[in-house]
């Protein structure tokens, strides 16, 4: 690339990591959605994975907080400052040149949402800021052919919403987002810890419990962790040793949601396509897709294969770079992309 070229940017902007993808280069950026700032001066302390080390560490004049609730932005000032640190990390002395930005919204976002997302990108230094569905983009990252005129299902479980789509011909047919996914499966093993074991833990470790021995199906060889937390009734440190097959219930309200959510989509797609989801399957993409059995039990109570994708995490960011790489061609992709542009919303 000569130094005066701009670059062309995707984006997925998630509730609880941010992947850039570069036009031409690849994923050069996965950092956590986390800014801590100073409280007295509003500045920024730290950024990304720093930040993620400081949540519910920092001193009184520090906060870590997520500027991303629910797939949308909660905080606009912080969002933009984190955009711009990370679009000048990537961009470094070329950021006179402002980049064209493809940024990912989940497919339930109202106007005023998607409004506040190009605002902020375009305050972070985007020279023009264009929009792709998140189930879009994830088919297209799980290498699923959009443009075909026949149904897939895709099933996108990331930080803060799950998006269900049925896609035909680069759009969705149907489709259904809902706020329930990693979050809220958090949110759900601090309850039952404090609820069962009497246990106050905090978001880090009831995550690192999702990631390690989350579980949506039975095991057959049963997995062990050992968490530390505070004693609600002495007040003091304590450790508890849980077993994996203990998260099937402490995680089976939000896993009912999502199976819901499916369920409910499946039951307003077309017959024809709903055939044709049923022969090819469902595409699981996000970090939610790999909690261990998620699969399994969607296939058990929808009756329809699930399968997870290739590089589930990355699926939205690639298939981002996929549709920005293929933008100026008259394909699908562009199709996807430009349907954001047609709103009152970028006249604002």
């Amino acid at each position: 690339m000569k130094w005066f070229e701009t670059s062309d940017i995707g984006i997925d902007l998630g509730t609880a990591s941010v992947l850039v993808f570069v036009k031409g280069k690849g994923i050069v950026l996965r950092e956590p959605s986390v800014v801590a700032l100073d409280k007295s001066t509003g500045r920024m302390v730290a950024v990304g994975d720093e930040a993620r080390h400081m949540i519910g560490r920092t001193p009184g004049n520090i906060v870590a907080i997520r500027p991303l609730r629910d797939g949308v932005i909660s905080n606009y000032d912080v969002t933009e400052k984190m955009l711009f640190y990370f679009l000048k990390k990537i961009i470094g002395r070329r950021f006179f040149f402002k980049p064209r930005l493809v940024v990912c919204v989940p497919s339930g976002v109202t106007e005023v949402e998607k409004r506040s997302v190009k605002q902020a990108s375009e305050g972070a230094g985007a020279r023009h800021t264009m929009l792709i569905e998140e189930p879009i983009a994830a088919a297209i990252g799980a290498g699923i052919d959009i443009g075909a005129p026949y149904g897939s299902m895709v099933l996108d479980i990331g930080g803060g919403t799950t998006d269900v789509a049925v896609i035909s011909l680069g759009s969705s047919v149907v489709s259904e987002s809902i706020k329930c996914a990693g979050d809220k499966m958090d949110e759900a093993i601090v309850r039952y810890m404090r609820k069962k074991h009497n246990l106050l833990i905090g978001e880090r470790t009831a995550e690192e419990m999702k990631i390690n021995i989350g579980t949506a199906y039975p095991r057959k060889e049963d997995v062990y962790m050992d968490i530390t937390g505070r004693n609600l009734i002495s007040g003091l440190p304590r450790t508890v040793r849980i077993a994996g097959n203990e998260m099937i219930e402490a995680l089976e309200e939000p896993i009912q949601l999502i199976t819901d959510a499916v369920h409910s989509t499946l039951e307003r797609t077309p017959p024809e396509l709903a055939a044709d989801v049923s022969e090819n399957g469902i595409c699981m993409t996000g970090g939610g897709s790999l909690l261990f059995g998620l699969d399994r039990y969607l296939s058990e109570r929808v009756k329809i294969p699930c399968y997870v994708a290739e590089d589930a995490m990355s699926c939205v960011a690639i298939g981002t770079g996929k549709a920005l790489e293929n933008y100026d061609k008259n394909s699908f992709a562009y199709n996807a992309i430009t349907e954001y542009r047609r709103g009152d919303y970028l006249n604002v």
